[in-house]
């Protein structure tokens, strides 16, 4: 029994393989159900009520997004900032022993989570969602190393109709020349070369309480939501101890959550 629970607390070895190779790895139904029940409550409540501070999707101006705040659609959210800071149960999340053993697995023995990055409620509605192009997180993100896990939590099916994500498996380790990105660090997709890389990439399919494990700078990409339901996800980043942002960046600007 032991070696059994220990087992259903940890990467095994293929799933640590996999994680290396591709830059991600799946794993179903982590979330206690408890918990994942209450992390969607407090997501429905807080982005019907639009309780701040939120992003709005007219903010951004990705494709499928309205043009300004003041136009329709206009205030559709697209993600509830500072998550963490809005219930309890953000925090129990990020305690859970069999995600933090996991991410240890990955980083190493001590932890944070640097609370200027994601830290957020993604909240994908219906008609008004935009597209996001392919891009690593690491493009605005500022620490000694690239090394950051990012852990995100399905608390509804993502599937292809309604946005989910793709990866290109692999690109975390690949080292990819400036003139292959935009001018807002987009991987292009006019690039041939980009295009063979493009082709590869799995839907990261997700039921409810199924958490998507990878690499800050693993190729990532997701179309607009095109159901009629919104689809919410959490979604925070880690690093090791010894992989602190740069002093005077964003990445530097917001204290950080030490764990235990």
């Amino acid at each position: 029994m032991p070696d059994t629970a220990i087992l259903t607390d940890a990467f095994n070895t293929e799933e640590q393989t996999r994680f290396q190779r591709d830059g991600y790895v799946i794993v179903p139904r982590l979330a206690p159900p408890a918990l994942h029940q209450r992390l969607l409550e407090v997501a429905e409540a807080q982005l019907a009520a639009q309780i701040p501070p939120v992003e709005y999707e007219a903010d951004l101006h990705y494709p499928g997004a309205p043009a300004s705040r003041e136009q329709a659609g206009g205030r559709t959210v697209r993600r509830l900032l500072r998550a963490q800071s809005r219930d309890w149960a953000f925090t129990e999340w990020l305690t859970h022993f069999p995600l933090l053993n996991r991410v240890r697995q990955l980083l190493g023995p001590e932890l944070v989570v640097p609370l200027a990055h994601h830290n957020c409620i993604m909240t994908k509605q219906p008609q008004f969602s935009s597209d996001t192009g392919w891009h690593q997180d690491t493009r605005y993100w500022n620490f000694a190393r690239p090394d950051l896990v990012n852990v995100w939590l399905a608390l509804g099916p993502e599937r292809e109709d309604n946005g989910c994500m793709r990866l290109i498996p692999g690109s975390h380790r690949l080292e990819l020349a400036r003139e292959r990105y935009d001018e807002q660090e987009f991987f292009r997709e006019d690039l041939e070369a980009n295009r063979e890389l493009i082709a590869q990439q799995p839907p990261a399919l997700l039921e409810p309480g199924d958490v998507l494990f990878f690499h800050a700078r693993t190729l990532h990409a997701a179309t607009r939501n095109f159901s009629d339901r919104t689809k919410y996800s959490v979604v925070f980043t880690f690093r090791a101890a010894d992989n602190p942002p740069r002093p005077g960046t964003r990445s530097a600007g917001v204290p950080e959550l030490l764990l235990p």
